[in-house]
């Protein structure tokens, strides 16, 4: 058995610094890996759950949505894949007894790690008005609740349906359904506040929101660039694909402000060289960005490219067969300012002209990006610029070449298939009409920030959470949570606690649900669940522990169950999708293109591939019919002297908004997590010193204080005039108002702040 959840919070008593890494995994990650595991699960179970993570007949991790290759190790999962499933499949469980020791307000005092570490939830419970604790609630009481609350609303529209990325396939697409049946879209998710700007960008560019490339094509480049992204801590798996890609004669171009550890060297503990040799060195070069200064990055190698006097710097038989908008992007390409250009990016022109000299090296490029380019207010125009650049040497639709932002939640891109969306397409609205026989609603609906504002202003009553921890993901934590208490009535369908229980309306609904190790149990019997992957690849998960409580349901019975309770006369057969998910696809398969004969294709081991017509056939369903280039303006990011731009980061102990521990292996962080990294010239500047403690405070054009206080300063090699901190606890600094042009997805990596003293 595991060990017990803890009774004492944590705290950064005991903080401890050392030198940062230089190389990532290796022993140590296995070693913290079973460590976690035992931890959470014992030995027996440790066993038998890991050997079945990412395997073709076993369940999808519940962590990142990097790609499966077709074949796989017996251990085809990372550190923090194994710190996820850990977490999941815990022993430690919390009862009725746990919410009546502890009240709502005491909860809310607690640490996010301390909430996570308490166990698995077991059955529904209820916060009702003016009480501080929760109380158990029957299944049919709890939707009863909530179909009474939702019918009492003056307008589907004051209702607001949450999805986090961790959600099936079906569940999201029955879910979805359920509430364009009731009648609105309002259907804000994660996505909103991670990748919606690259859905927007690669949207308007290539005609569809999704990455070009397959693992197969990562294999066969000849440059692969990753920026913004640090894929050691968030997206581990992707080393294996980047050393494999390197001992092909791939190049790696890494851009980051910090000089992450998993960009340099990787250690891979699947072969010998990565237990007792160094590893694969994996950047060739390391470009030390200023936050914010991508655009200018790449529109500086596009001039270079326009003007280069290599005959082949750009594809014109392309460019001309397939792409739109040519003559005005490169007329305002070549007037590119130089001097804002090393402004923005920190670097030197022999930085960017020796880049050049790899890209013109290359025939086969392709670009990999995540958080560190999506949550700027430029967010939009820099990747539509990365799309220019890949587009002048016909870098899309070609074997090894290709877009690659690199998805965060395990199926947060099948969400976005499935119809949780906020607006719609007309074609998918079309097709739920036709194939269930009524109308759904036309308008566009709340994204998560206007959800937050509508809950803020009174305009939205009643919430429901499918997964994810909405108070922690999401920006200006102090307006967020007085939204939600604003609520009529909040819920969340979880598989564990976390702060948005303890944050809740006057009515508050904890709904626990199936975790993806689980077996699911239906009237038609044992039922699968699918999720698309980063890089569009759908495949079966099948969960096989026994459920953690009797009283668990699935998501999608869930949906069902509430659908039943809340829809009168719906036209839609919630038994018969609660009964056999196969009746939940069938459906699928007709509304959702790429999805034929989905039970089928499925059940075939690794699943299949979704269609992808930039890739596929080099067409691109843009407006014009064709790839479009684009005109993107370049704003240098200045701040006030004495302030700083401060970007969030993961600890390499956390996934999204999940703290699994209260070290930092990576960085050289131990036992805390309230630390800002800064780099010594600029502290120097400003009269502070490594070890200090000063309180974080954000400034934006509302005068509001924003602050976050008690935070350690560590002397770290960031880039000059940036600093970084861990979210969720700087999302108190990210104002709600300062968002992406276009994706409306909160600015949490350009946050200017001032840091003060702690006397």
């Amino acid at each position: 058995m595991g060990r017990e959840a803890p009774r004492e919070d944590f705290d950064d008593s005991g903080l401890e610094v050392t030198k940062p890494k230089e190389w990532a995994a290796g022993v140590p990650g296995v070693a913290v890996a079973l460590r976690d595991s035992y931890a959470q699960m014992g030995v027996r179970r440790t066993a038998l759950t890991l050997l079945r993570v990412n395997q073709k007949d076993g369940f999808d991790c519940p962590g990142c949505a990097w790609p499966e290759p077709d074949h796989r190790h017996a251990a085809e999962f990372c550190e923090n894949g194994a710190k996820a499933v850990a977490e999941e499949a815990t022993t430690r469980r919390i009862t009725r007894e746990f919410f009546a020791r502890h009240t709502v307000g005491e909860l809310a005092g607690r640490t996010d790690h301390w909430l996570g570490q308490q166990g698995r939830l077991t059955e529904p419970m209820v916060r009702r008005p003016g009480s501080e604790h929760y109380e158990p609630i029957s299944w049919d009481e709890a939707f009863g609740l909530l179909g009474t609350e939702l019918n009492a609303l003056d307008s589907p529209d004051e209702a607001v349906f949450y999805t986090s990325g961790r959600t099936s396939n079906e569940a999201a697409f029955a879910y979805q359904l359920f509430v364009r049946a009731f009648g609105t879209n309002n259907l804000p998710d994660c996505s909103n506040m991670c990748h919606e700007s690259s859905g927007s960008a690669l949207t308007e560019t290539i005609g569809i929101g999704k990455g070009s490339v397959l693992l197969e094509d990562l294999y066969q480049a000849d440059l692969i660039f990753v920026v913004g992204q640090n894929p050691g801590t968030n997206h581990p798996r992707m080393l294996s694909a980047l050393e494999k890609a390197k001992k092909a004669g791939a190049r790696i171009v890494a851009v980051n402000p910090l000089p992450e550890a998993g960009l340099l060297r990787f250690r891979n503990p699947q072969v010998p060289s990565g237990v007792v040799g160094r590893g694969t060195q994996l950047a060739d070069r390391f470009l030390q960005i200023r936050v914010n200064g991508d655009l200018a990055l790449f529109q500086a190698l596009n001039r270079m490219l326009l003007e280069s006097d290599d005959p082949d710097a750009i594809d014109r038989g392309f460019l001309a067969e397939h792409t739109h908008g040519f003559e005005e992007f490169a007329a305002h390409a070549r007037a590119l300012d130089w001097d804002l250009v090393l402004e923005a990016t920190g670097l030197t022109r022999g930085e960017i002209a020796a880049t050049l000299g790899d890209v013109l090296a290359a025939r086969r490029i392709v670009v990999c990006w995540a958080m560190g380019l999506t949550q700027h207010r430029n967010a939009v125009p820099t990747i539509r610029e990365i799309v220019n650049f890949l587009l002048l040497r016909g870098n899309i639709g070609r074997p090894g070449a290709g877009v690659c932002p690199v998805r965060g939640h395990s199926n947060v891109q099948g969400d976005r298939t499935m119809g949780i969306f906020e607006r719609p397409s007309v074609a998918f609205l079309d097709a739920l009409a036709a194939e269930f026989g009524f109308e759904p609603p036309r308008e566009h609906g709340l994204d998560t920030v206007d959800a937050i504002r509508a809950m803020r202003d009174g305009r939205a009553r009643v919430f429901l959470g499918m997964g994810g921890n909405f108070v922690r993901a999401t920006p200006d934590s102090a307006v967020t949570e007085a939204a939600m208490r604003r609520c009529r009535l909040t819920a969340h369908v979880s598989t564990k606690l976390n702060r948005s229980h303890a944050v809740t309306g006057e009515i508050g609904l904890i709904l626990p649900t199936l975790g993806r190790t689980e077996r699911d149990l239906q009237a038609s019997g044992e039922q699968f669940v699918s999720v698309e992957d980063s890089m569009g690849m759908v495949h079966a998960s099948r969960g096989r522990l026994e459920p953690a409580s009797p009283h668990l349901r699935s998501e999608v019975a869930i949906v069902c169950g509430l659908a039943r309770a809340t829809l009168k006369d719906s036209p839609v057969d919630w038994d018969a999708f609660e009964r056999d998910y196969d009746v939940i696809r069938d459906h699928v398969s007709r509304v959702v293109p790429g999805f034929a004969d989905y039970n089928a294709r499925v059940r075939r081991p690794g699943g299949f591939t979704l269609p992808h017509a930039p890739r596929d056939e080099r067409r691109f369903p843009t407006a014009t019919g064709r790839a479009n280039l684009t005109v993107n303006e370049l704003e240098v990011l200045r701040v006030p002297e004495g302030r700083l731009i401060l970007q969030t980061v993961r600890s390499h102990d956390q996934y999204n908004t999940t703290v699994y521990g209260m070290d930092d292996r990576y960085r050289g962080v131990k036992a805390g997590r309230r630390v800002v990294f800064v780099h010594p010239d600029d502290l120097a500047a400003l009269g502070l010193a490594d070890g200090g403690t000063v309180d974080l405070v954000s400034e934006w054009s509302d005068g509001v204080e924003r602050r976050a206080p008690g935070f350690r300063i560590i002397s770290y090699p960031t880039a000059r005039g940036c600093a970084a901190a861990y979210f969720p606890e700087t999302n108190v600094l990210v104002p709600l108002d300062s968002t992406a042009e276009i994706s409306n997805t909160p600015t949490s990596k350009s946050i200017v702040v001032r840091l003060e003293p702690v006397r």
